[in-house]
């Protein structure tokens, strides 16, 4: 049996369980502020003399119960040991640095004599709770903490987590931790397990975090699990993504890609918006089409998707006039592709003499943009910057960009900048191979540049150039630019001697 006592000492649930476990009710979202918790303390009997057990933890952290307490049944009946836990307020160690459980347990050898005072106990825990510095902001971004979970390789898992906390800095969180974990399979209810789910909420409250960043697509069922569960906000790799898209997008055909993006990934969870996305009002992975649209029934948004995707066919073909009207004039078409933050924007600019927005973050551009490149002999090309590929692209993105990434299908050459001072680089370059050849383009004729060789240690882009036979560049200092500019003029002009010749 089990009682949940409130901190008046007033019971609010009789729970009767089987012989080993109880069942405890849907008790209601949590008290709000920062380190509170939920202002209920479980009591329950334990009938074969056993310690706490991990569900019994499991409870304590997961539904920021006061404390939890259970009371062994002896031979004849009557009371005997307690044991007694408590979320601990602050990392520690012990002897020998291992980190400690994030709980403290005590034992006590009856019930019968305790004489703490648990009110005045429990306020000073959540005092400590809010004095700790991990809770003082330094800013108004939201904190989160970032989780990976593989079944494979976990160096290529560890390394897409780096990527995710990238991608959540670009966002606007604050990135207070990491959580990685390497399975046999992904858990079907939480992807990392409940008893690690378990660990991150606590180490959430210890952080003052408010929200979880998964790294694998979550399923409708898994968002709602995990944020009924954690009461905290959970966003997963794609909307993250979409999040950005949504920030970055400047002009009226980018910002409908992203509301169409966005709608494809939200209708299938519509059900669950009640209880798992409310919490996603405003703020990181709230942007775009706003509330109000994310609510309308199914019907309603497969209405709006059918007119977004509509207003985009009509943008698609002026696109693709504008480019028949390129082609009439003979100037052919070099798209820029690459891995976000490789310098596209950058080398852009260097080349045309332009102003493109250009920053160290990722997706910094999302809209396309098309500059003309002069060469000797009254020679002109169109160079488009395009936006950038990152692994495990949004498959929804790739679909509403479809009529932006155009551009690159009827590029007549493909300039592909790869980051050579990325540690990642070749795996970069798998992975934009891999999306080009999606898009259908793997066999335009491509020239590889190896950008940012003024950040690179010179062995490791030297060897780099010997693997991939690309070109050492750097577009913010110009080196490498001419042997690029010479090598974008022979595949161009030496086949069709009169292409881009500038007409009246």
């Amino acid at each position: 049996m089990g009682l949940l006592v409130d901190r008046r000492g007033r019971v609010t649930h009789v729970v009767v369980g089987d012989a080993h476990r109880l069942f405890i009710p849907e008790l209601g979202r949590h008290r709000g502020g920062v380190g509170r918790f939920r202002g209920l303390r479980l009591i329950h009997t334990h009938l074969r003399g056993e310690p706490l057990s991990r569900d019994d933890l499991t409870d304590l952290a997961l539904l920021r119960l006061d404390a939890v307490i259970a009371i062994q049944a002896r031979l004849d009946g009557l009371p005997g040991a307690v044991e007694f836990a408590t979320v601990r307020p602050e990392e520690a160690v012990d002897e020998s640095g291992v980190p400690a459980p994030p709980w403290i347990v005590e034992r006590r050898p009856s019930v019968h004599g305790w004489d703490t005072d648990f009110a005045a106990f429990i306020q000073d825990l959540e005092a400590r709770w809010a004095r700790r510095p991990a809770l003082r902001r330094v800013s108004d971004r939201e904190r989160c903490i970032v989780v990976g979970v593989t079944t494979g390789d976990p160096e290529a898992g560890r390394a897409s987590l780096d990527e995710l906390a990238r991608l959540a800095e670009t966002a606007g969180l604050d990135v207070a931790d990491r959580v990685f974990q390497v399975r046999r399979r992904f858990d079907g209810r939480y992807v990392i397990g409940k008893g690690k789910l378990q660990e991150v909420l606590v180490r959430a409250m210890q952080l003052g975090a408010e929200v979880l960043v998964f790294d694998q697509e979550l399923a409708p069922s898994q968002l709602r699990n995990i944020a009924t569960d954690t009461d905290l906000k959970v966003l997963d790799r794609t909307q993250l993504i979409l999040d950005i898209f949504a920030q970055r997008a400047r002009s009226r055909e980018g910002k409908l890609q992203v509301e169409l993006a966005q709608l494809r990934y939200r209708r299938p969870r519509l059900a669950i918006m009640p209880t798992a996305m409310s919490r996603l009002t405003g703020g990181i992975g709230g942007r775009g089409p706003g509330e109000t649209k994310l609510e309308i029934n199914r019907r309603r948004a497969l209405e709006r998707q059918t007119s977004l995707e509509r207003q985009l066919r009509q943008l698609s073909r002026r696109r693709s006039l504008r480019r028949q009207r390129r082609r009439r004039v003979g100037l052919p078409q070099v798209a820029i592709v690459g891995y976000t933050n490789a310098g596209k924007s950058t080398l852009l600019n260097t080349m045309t003499r332009s102003a493109v927005d250009a920053e160290d973050k990722l997706f910094a551009t999302l809209d396309p943009t098309s500059r003309r490149l002069r060469f000797p002999e009254e020679r002109e090309v169109i160079l488009t910057d395009t936006v950038g590929f990152i692994r495990n692209l949004p498959a929804e993105l790739v679909h509403a960009f479809r009529a932006t990434l155009e551009e690159t299908v009827e590029a007549d050459l493909v300039l592909h900048v790869l980051d050579a001072s990325s540690p990642e680089a070749e795996v970069h370059l798998a992975e934009v191979d891999a999306t080009l050849a999606e898009l259908g383009v793997a066999d335009t004729p491509r020239i590889l540049v190896l950008n940012k060789i003024d950040a690179a240690e010179p062995a490791a882009w030297r060897a780099l150039r010997e693997r991939t036979g690309g070109i050492p560049t750097s577009a913010r200092t110009g080196e490498g630019l001419d042997a690029l500019l010479d090598a974008i003029e022979r595949r161009l002009f030496q086949a069709r001697p009169d292409a881009g010749r500038a007409t009246a």
